[in-house]
């Protein structure tokens, strides 16, 4: 069962988004709060899987408290869920440990989803957050070719190769060749080294 912390300063969407994680079996919430030191005193003192962390947050921002929550041992993992979708806070987010960014505007089964990638380990870029972020002109991203790069944005959603090539229409193959020069390009050895360097993570 993965423990969940959900925090957000208001109140009718948290409690919305409690709801949601409540009808899932292996989900269960633990605690809610509503600002940025209650979060941090909850966590510490509740341990959970999972932080579902909104960044608008009074008395603390969101990305301090995620700076603060990562020097936990051990860590929850950090689901970013915010209106906020510009690329300099996107990769703030990430740099500080977000295992995943999603906007409020994502669907149901995308917030579940993402709950259950980040707290397996995954990484997460939402729709929109990807496109953001790949579209930024980061260094990691610069010799990829259109394909490559949504190649990537798979990858660093935690999805499978088949998963992506049902996404975009190829064959099973073909992912497969764009992952292998996707790791090549980034000279990383694996996917999850591939998804940190797209979170700006990597070297």
């Amino acid at each position: 069962m993965t423990r969940i912390l959900v925090v957000d300063d208001h109140p009718l969407f948290r409690r919305g988004l409690v709801g949601l994680l409540e009808t899932a079996d292996d989900l269960t919430v633990v605690a809610e709060a509503g600002d940025g030191r209650e979060a941090v005193r909850i966590a510490r003192e509740l341990r959970p899987d999972v932080v579902l962390l909104d960044l608008g947050l009074p008395h603390l921002p969101g990305i301090e408290v995620a700076r603060q929550l990562m020097s936990q041992d051990p860590a929850p993992a950090i689901l970013v869920i915010t209106m906020v979708d510009d690329d300099d806070t996107v990769v703030a987010a990430l740099r500080v440990g977000a295992r995943g960014y999603l906007l409020k505007g994502a669907t149901q089964a995308q917030v579940l989803d993402a709950v259950r990638t980040v707290a397996s380990g995954g990484a997460v870029l939402g729709p929109g957050v990807a496109n953001e972020v790949l579209s930024g002109g980061h260094r990691w991203s610069h010799d990829l070719t259109v394909r490559e790069s949504e190649v990537l944005s798979g990858i660093a959603a935690g999805r499978s190769n088949a998963e992506i090539a049902r996404e975009l229409g190829l064959s099973l193959k073909t992912v497969q060749n764009h992952a292998s020069r996707v790791l090549a390009k980034l000279q990383v050895r694996d996917r999850t080294q591939a998804a940190l360097r797209m979170r700006g993570l990597g070297p």
